[in-house]
């Protein structure tokens, strides 16, 4: 007699069949469709590929300056102006023959102060046809918009000097004193000569907060992942929220720089108040600098030599570093090229204590034009694509040229004459708190127990600006 098993209510198949409900389904792939991958083993590689190699942009201020505390919500330099008496922009009036002379009354703009003193000597000169002429002061009226007389050494007056064809002088003319001429046995009374006051020009910035927060559940931190994640820091293991949380870090380092070269003023009322912005590298030369537009390897030394020119009625300072993005470094090693003859033998590194090997271990490449030395290398923050990388046309920017080295300033709180880098970094610090760059962790989870939160929360914060210092001797290099 045939035994029927009972299982309670259960009555076993007599046949084999291949059913959904003899598997464990974790996940679907869609439409009820078992994913591949839990049912066979696939060949997964445990570690990401790093595409793009280096994803960190931050490095350039390491390279150019240096970072400072500051305590105050602003930072306030003042930068001199030039040491000669010279104006730009006088109108010079019609010739007028008196005692046997010929003199001509010449006034200053309205913006502009007469410090020029009787017996000065003055040079003339027409812009719009390179004509000059030397005189000599007979009178004068100090003040904003203050007049000046001259006499003319050769006494055909100055009109007939300076004009440029049929043209009228009017304004336009540039005067500059050279020296001063007395008779024998002469006496300066009291107040005859313009006592000339130091004067100088102040600029300020003001340090803005950055901010930024990584958050992450208790359950998800203790979530393993299949792929081993790697961080920049060398730290490797199978928590993905370890990648999150480096990648956040290295962001905000990031955004530290970006935004000290990006910044700018806010302009908008709505929000000034609240967020009035910081003024980066980018907004100072643009304002106070200088602006190359459209540099390329066919203008050759030419358009180059021009820079060269222009830094010469700067500060003309020596050295100087170019941070190129690709096409403008190509450029450059294009030009050099061409004259490669004199380039071999002016190759310079001493901003890097004339060693070769520390500059090119830095990515620089030295070479000597006229009295300037210059230390070329690529920008990775003009070339990424995700910044300012394949960007062309007149918002791109190519380039910057600072120069290296430091300015001499007067520091309110030491009470001495101090040494700053032309560009540096001033973060916000004292005794009770450093915010140069901060971190920490709030909530419940990952060691931190500061509320009922069952998450980990990494904070950011720093509060710093940028200070450019004599952006006259700075050059950006823009597109077309």
């Amino acid at each position: 007699m045939a035994l029927n098993p009972q299982f309670g209510g259960l009555v076993p198949s007599g046949t084999q069949e291949i059913l959904n409900s003899n598997y464990l389904q974790f996940n679907t792939g869609g439409a009820g469709v078992n994913d591949f991958a839990q049912q066979y083993l696939p060949e997964i590689y445990e570690q990401e590929v790093e595409r793009y190699g280096n994803r960190t942009l931050s490095g350039f201020l390491r390279m150019v300056g240096a970072e400072m505390p500051m305590t105050s919500d602003q930072v306030i330099w003042s930068e001199q102006n030039r040491l000669h008496i010279s104006y730009n922009g006088v109108s010079v009036a019609a010739n007028v023959v008196a005692a046997g002379a010929t003199t001509n009354v010449i006034a200053v703009a309205a913006a502009d102060t007469n410090v020029i003193s009787v017996n000065d000597t003055v040079v003339l000169l027409n812009p719009a046809n390179g004509a000059e002429s030397k005189a000599i002061v007979t009178a004068s009226t100090p003040g904003a918009g203050g007049t000046f007389t001259v006499q003319s050494y050769d006494n055909a007056g100055l009109v007939g000097n300076l004009v440029a064809g049929a043209v009228a002088l009017g304004t336009g003319i540039k005067v500059f004193v050279y020296g001063s001429d007395y008779a024998k046995g002469s006496n300066i009374a009291t107040g005859a000569r313009v006592s000339v006051t130091p004067s100088f020009t102040q600029y300020s910035n003001s340090p803005i907060i950055l901010r930024n927060q990584y958050t992450i559940s208790g359950s998800d931190m203790s979530q393993i992942g299949w792929v081993e994640v790697a961080t920049e820091d060398g730290t490797s293991g199978y928590l993905w929220y370890l990648k999150a949380e480096s990648e956040t870090r290295l962001r905000f380092e990031d955004y530290l720089e970006m935004s000290m070269v990006e910044g700018e003023f806010n302009q908008n009322a709505a929000t000034v108040a609240t967020n009035p912005g910081s003024q980066g590298l980018f907004a100072a030369i643009q304002t106070r600098g200088n602006v190359e537009v459209g540099f390329t390897a066919a203008a050759g030394l030419d358009e180059f030599d021009a820079i060269l020119k222009n830094l010469d009625t700067q500060g003309a300072i020596e050295e100087n570093m170019l941070f190129l993005q690709r096409q403008t470094s190509l450029d450059f090693d294009d030009m050099l090229a061409s004259i490669s003859g004199g380039f071999a033998g002016g190759t310079a590194f001493g901003l890097f204590e004339n060693s070769e090997e520390m500059a090119l271990n830095l990515g620089f490449s030295g070479f000597r034009r006229g009295s300037y030395d210059f230390y070329k290398t690529d920008w990775k923050y003009l070339n990424d694509a995700s910044t300012r990388g394949g960007i062309n046309g007149i918002n791109s920017v190519e380039g910057v040229l600072i120069p290296a080295g430091t300015s001499t300033v007067y520091d309110q709180i030491l009470g001495t004459n101090i040494r700053r880098p032309f560009l540096h970094v001033r973060y916000r610090a004292s005794q009770a708190d450093d915010r140069r760059m901060k971190s920490w962790l709030t909530g419940s989870a990952g060691g931190a127990f500061t509320s009922t939160l069952d998450a980990m929360e990494v904070n950011f914060l720093s509060e710093r600006c940028l200070v450019t210092q004599a952006a006259n001797n700075f050059v950006l290099f823009k597109g077309i």
